[in-house]
């Protein structure tokens, strides 16, 4: 899996670079073997984020440091490029990531796919593992949220899910990972809530495509299922 994200990485056209970090011996000799950069980090990282500052302290060349999660196999080349492209435009935005349009009432209620509200100007509001926003009239209405969406196919529309993307200026990111821990990461495990709870600028960009973060076994599937077919295309 880990592999795959790499080379989707690679195939972005403005990533010049692209490092695993990880504290897993299996994982960095996995990397080695195929002939690909990696870094074996500190095992007392709290989040992804903080791994990947460790790694870019030492990068002084970049102004830019883009963490692709190790649990998306999926995602789009395209969609980085964008991320990449829209922090080098817009000089308020201290991070980039992604979102997607919510295809499966399922995703909606799981705690496992993260869900962002966006405000007018594209910037992230807040991040969750819960239903946001919660259409509280139609829950009223149907007796729970997921009657609701079962009976009310426009509500799907009202909600976006989170991709493991993040794109940061080096400098926010070894500021903002030397922050403690904030009460709302610690509350949802999501380590971006520490940046938002700061104040910091999170600029939210559509992806150009699906993808799938694997977090249990059955999204472990679906990938598979999906790179099989992909294969078979090729």
């Amino acid at each position: 899996m880990i592999l795959h994200v790499v080379e989707r990485a690679l195939e972005a056209r403005n990533v010049s670079r692209a490092i695993v970090a990880t504290d897993d011996e299996r994982i960095l000799e996995c990397v080695r073997a195929a002939g690909l950069e990696v870094v074996l980090t500190s095992a007392e990282h709290q989040s992804g984020s903080d791994r990947l500052a460790e790694v870019a302290a030492l990068l002084d060349e970049a102004d830019v440091i883009v963490n692709v999660q190790g649990d998306e196999p999926l995602i789009s080349p395209l969609t980085i490029e964008r991320a990449v492209d829209e922090i080098l435009s817009d000089d308020e935005a201290q991070v980039v990531t992604a979102c997607e349009p919510v295809t499966d009432a399922a995703d909606v209620l799981s705690a496992d796919v993260v869900k962002v509200v966006i405000d007018a100007g594209g910037r992230a509001l807040y991040f969750s593992r819960s239903p946001i926003p919660y259409p509280r009239d139609a829950v009223k209405k149907h007796g729970s949220l997921a009657e609701a969406l079962r009976l009310d196919a426009t509500l799907l529309a009202r909600f976006r899910k989170h991709t493991g993307l993040y794109v940061y200026r080096r400098a926010f990111l070894l500021e903002y990972t030397g922050w403690p821990q904030s009460c709302l990461e610690r509350t949802e495990q999501l380590e971006q809530l520490r940046a938002v709870e700061r104040g910091a600028t999170i600029k939210v960009i559509e992806a150009a495509a699906p993808s799938i973060g694997v977090d249990t076994p059955e999204d472990l599937e679906r990938v598979r299922a999906i790179l099989g077919v992909m294969r078979d295309k090729v």
